[in-house]
């Protein structure tokens, strides 16, 4: 019998494959972020941010739930067979998928007004009917490999894809000057070459055979994910359609470049949830299984709420450095916004939590419960962007981004409790708040200019200190972190050259 602690170790292992490589891609992939701000004026930066927030929403459409209904019908098999489970929702995709990018590309004109994206740059509807297209057609491949634990094949892809990506945008931007159309054909290019790397998953598990009543009860649970999912992404990017209609395209450029400094706090949340989802699926019938969850909560946030920290404390200090031939990672025009990545950073922390606590929905099949929570997540946004910006401009926005997740949260909690009640570790976390909001205030309202650093650095092990003195570490963490202590030491020890080469 595997022991919690062996498969909360297995999660980590999961994760941390994913992590890495996510964290090694997202970084070469924001990479983009310096290069579109030197390169695109903040009016153009806008009109990119515009438009992939609409590439957001109709991914949600064009996958209509069908990801998460497969990750559940493939894990249990109960209705048909593994390439059943593959093949039914793969071409519902492929067929659905070639109707909406069809219908877009007929409709280019309309649609383009209606979204107001300027008339010169029109044409890139096509480019984003086809990269939606190709993206969606991919959506059960990296399933697959998701579900098969083939974490390593599945970076391997995503990372060439993202590297395609750079190295198109790079090419189009500098040598051919394309500009706006630049970037969205080398995101159509990069798209292609995935696909094409998913061809061996596709014809292995691929069959003709079809199954009506899996693909009804795929429906059935997968449809609930769109009005859901259009919530979600409304929580994620209407901040930008809205932000232009208030103030200007400018504006949404100078907002955008800030907003992506999130990215270190999102990558941890994603990854999390790429090894989370299959996890909880396969240990949910585990006698324990609550209580696992619970454990694995307050683990992600101490993870969580200590990068929140580091990254508050020092990411505007990297920002500014030159380290691109002299170049900071965003143009100085942009550094406007930096104030607005602790509450950004802040925000993916809420959304790992509702990320953690939807396991229940999940094993429930309460997939019905999901637009309530999300469309009130996303009702809070709304308002909550309409009345803000119009006084705190790009950090009401934020802020409204923040307030959402929140809410979403606290809904998940009181949703998922009702049918699926876990016992979390309240006063654990309530210790990690308190320690961290000490420790977040110190910094905003004490400076010490001339021992920045080293006050930061002071901070962040008051951090450590004060949840020790709360007693918010287990006697057997403390035994464990002992062992990995002197472990480290002996292994210093004994190879002493190493610290000098």
């Amino acid at each position: 019998m595997e022991t919690a602690l062996e498969k909360i170790k297995r999660l980590g292992t999961d994760t941390a494959i994913y992590g890495v490589s996510t964290i090694f891609g997202r970084f070469l992939n924001f990479l983009l972020t310096p290069i579109y701000t030197y390169v695109l004026q903040p009016s153009d930066f806008g009109v990119v941010a515009i438009v992939y927030s609409y590439i957001a929403f109709l991914n949600v459409m064009y996958g209509y739930g069908m990801e998460s209904a497969y990750l559940k019908y493939a894990t249990t098999l109960e209705l048909g067979t593994k390439k059943e489970n593959f093949s039914v929702p793969f071409f519902s995709l492929c067929c659905t998928g070639v109707l909406f990018s069809g219908l877009i590309a007929w409709n280019t004109a309309p649609l383009a007004h209606l979204s107001k994206i300027p008339g010169a740059y029109h044409h890139v509807v096509h480019y984003a009917a086809g990269i939606i297209l190709l993206d969606t057609v991919a959506i059960i491949p990296f399933a697959c490999l998701r579900l098969e634990r083939k974490a390593a094949h599945f970076a391997f892809i995503r990372l060439i894809s993202i590297v395609i990506n750079i190295g198109c945008n790079i090419l189009l931007l500098f040598v051919y000057h394309m500009g706006i159309e630049g970037v969205f054909l080398s995101g159509l290019i990069s798209s292609a070459i995935t696909l094409l790397m998913l061809a061996p998953t596709i014809v292995g598990n691929f069959s003709l055979t079809h199954s009506k009543e899996l693909y009804r009860a795929l429906l059935q649970f997968g449809l609930p994910y769109v009005p859901a999912g259009l919530a979600t992404m409304m929580i994620q990017v209407i901040d930008r359609p809205i932000l232009e209609a208030l103030t200007d395209e400018a504006t949404v450029g100078i907002y955008q470049a800030n907003y992506r400094l999130g990215i270190f706090m999102m990558l941890l949340v994603s990854t999390y949830d790429f090894a989370w989802r299959p996890f909880f699926l396969s240990h949910a019938k585990d006698s324990e299984a609550k209580q696992l969850f619970a454990r694995i909560l307050t683990y992600f946030l101490l993870f969580a709420i200590g990068a929140f920290l580091v990254l508050s404390f020092f990411l505007e200090d990297v920002v500014k450095l030159p380290l691109f031939a002299g170049r900071t990672i965003i143009e100085k025009r942009y550094w406007g916004g930096l104030h607005i990545v602790p509450v950004v950073l802040l925000a993916y922390v809420f959304l790992g939590v509702s990320n953690n606590m939807v396991a229940g929905i999940y094993i429930e099949k309460k997939t019905q419960k999901l637009p309530a929570i999300t469309f009130l997540g996303a009702f809070v946004n709304v308002i909550a962007n309409f009345l803000l910006i119009p006084f705190l401009g790009i950090m009401g926005a934020a802020i409204a981004t923040l307030v959402s997740y929140a809410v979403m949260a606290v809904a998940v909690y009181f949703t998922v409790q009702r049918f699926y009640p876990v016992r979390y570790e309240y006063e654990r976390i309530w210790k990690m708040a308190i320690a961290a909001g000490v420790v977040f205030c110190l910094h905003q309202f004490v400076e010490l200019e001339s021992y920045e650093v080293l006050w930061k650095v002071a901070l962040l092990m008051l951090f450590v200190a004060l949840m020790y003195f709360m007693r918010f570490f287990h006697p057997s963490e403390l035994r464990v972190m002992s062992r990995l202590i002197r472990r480290d030491a002996a292994s210093s020890s004994e190879h002493p050259h190493d610290v000098h080469t």
